[in-house]
C-alpha cells in the first residue's frame, strides 16, 4: 500500500510540474511560428491545461482500466466545480463577464446533456466518442469566433513564454511531453494497486483521487487569475476544461475501449455533475451583477464536500 499511495503521490507532483513546462514551451514554439495569442489561447493552452486528464484516460484505457479514465472525467468535471471553483470564489469572490454567461456557460450545459445521452443506454461506444469529438472540433470552431472580438485577453502562459530561447521552449515541450507521459503511466500504476488493495472499485479511485489530482493545475491556474482580478479567465478556464473532459477525455474510453458502463457512473456519479453544471449555470445567468460570490463559493464546497463523503459511506 506504501509503494501504491508514493506512486500516487509522485505522479500527481510530476503530472502538476510537466504540464506547466508542456504549455510554457508549446506556446512559446507557436508564438516563435508567430501565431497570434488568441489562437494560442485557445489550442496550446486550452489542450495543455487538459494534458494531465488526456494522458491519464488513455494510459489507463489502453491498459484496460476504463473505469478509471471515465472516473477521471466525471469526477474532474465535479471537483471543478466544487472543489476548484468554491475555493477560488473563497479567495476572490468572482465578477463574470455578460458574454461568457451567455455563450460558454449556456455550451457547458448542452455538452454535459450531450455526454449524458451518450452514456444513457450504459455502453460508450466508439461511435459516441465520435460524435463527441466531433462536437469537440465545433466548439473549438465557435470559441474562435466567439473570441475574435475579445484579442486583448491574453493568458499568462503567453507572457511567460516570452522569456524562453528556441532551445528552451523546445526543451520544455519535449520534457514536459515525457515526464507527462512517464507520470500518468504511474499514477494509473498506483490508482489500480490502491482500488486493489482498500477493496474498491476502480471507478471510485478515479473519481476521487485520480480526478482530484488531476484538477490541480485547473485550481493553482483559476487562483492565479483571480488574484490577478482575471476572473472571467478564472471560470472560462473551468467551463473550458470541463467541456474539453466531456468532449475529449470522456471520448477516449469509447475509442481505445469501448465497452459498458458502471451503473453507478449513470444513476449517481453523472446526475452530480449535470446538477453543479446547472447550479452553476443558473447561478451565473439570474444574478444581474454576474457574481459569484464567497457564500456561492462555500455552497459549491459544501457539495464536493458532501459528494465525496456520500461516496465514503457507500464504500463503508
Amino acid at each position: 500500500m506504501i509503494l501504491a499511495i508514493f506512486a500516487i503521490t509522485l505522479g500527481f507532483i510530476a503530472l502538476t510540474l510537466s504540464a506547466d513546462r508542456f504549455v510554457t514551451g508549446a506556446v512559446a514554439i507557436a508564438r516563435q511560428w508567430h501565431i497570434s495569442p488568441m489562437l494560442i489561447g485557445l489550442t496550446v493552452v486550452s489542450i495543455g491545461t487538459s494534458a494531465p486528464e488526456i494522458l491519464v484516460s488513455i494510459m489507463a484505457a489502453a491498459q484496460g482500466h476504463a473505469d478509471i479514465a471515465v472516473g477521471n472525467a466525471i469526477g474532474s468535471n465535479i471537483a471543478n466545480i466544487g472543489l476548484v471553483l468554491g475555493i477560488t470564489a473563497l479567495i476572490a469572490p468572482l465578477v463574470i463577464k455578460k458574454k461568457l454567461a451567455h455563450r460558454e456557460i449556456p455550451w457547458l450545459v448542452l455538452v454535459t446533456l450531450t455526454a449524458g445521452a451518450s452514456m444513457i443506454d450504459g455502453y460508450l461506444g466508439r461511435l459516441d466518442s465520435l460524435l463527441l469529438i466531433i462536437l469537440l472540433v465545433l466548439t473549438m470552431y465557435l470559441m474562435f469566433r466567439w473570441q475574435s472580438d475579445q484579442p486583448d485577453e491574453i493568458p499568462d502562459e503567453i507572457s511567460l513564454s516570452e522569456k524562453l530561447t528556441k532551445r528552451s521552449a523546445w526543451l520544455h515541450l519535449i520534457g514536459g511531453l515525457i515526464i507527462l507521459l512517464s507520470s500518468s503511466h504511474l499514477l494509473v500504476w498506483g490508482a489500480v494497486h490502491a482500488a486493489k488493495i482498500m477493496g474498491v472499485s476502480q471507478l471510485v479511485i478515479g473519481l476521487t483521487i485520480v480526478a482530484i489530482g488531476t484538477s490541480l493545475p485547473e485550481l493553482a491556474a483559476s487562483v492565479m487569475s483571480a488574484l490577478r482580478n482575471q476572473h472571467d479567465i478564472a471560470l472560462g478556464n473551468i467551463a473550458g476544461s470541463n467541456i474539453f473532459n466531456l468532449l475529449a477525455v470522456f471520448a477516449i474510453p469509447g475509442i481505445i475501449s469501448p465497452g459498458h458502463l458502471d451503473s453507478a457512473v449513470i444513476m449517481r456519479d453523472y446526475p452530480v455533475m449535470l446538477g453543479l453544471t446547472l447550479l452553476l449555470a443558473l447561478w451565473v445567468i439570474s444574478k444581474k451583477t454576474h457574481r459569484i460570490s464567497r457564500w456561492a463559493g462555500v455552497f459549491f464546497l459544501m457539495c464536493f464536500i458532501a459528494y465525496e463523503i456520500g461516496l465514503y459511506i457507500q464504500l463503508s
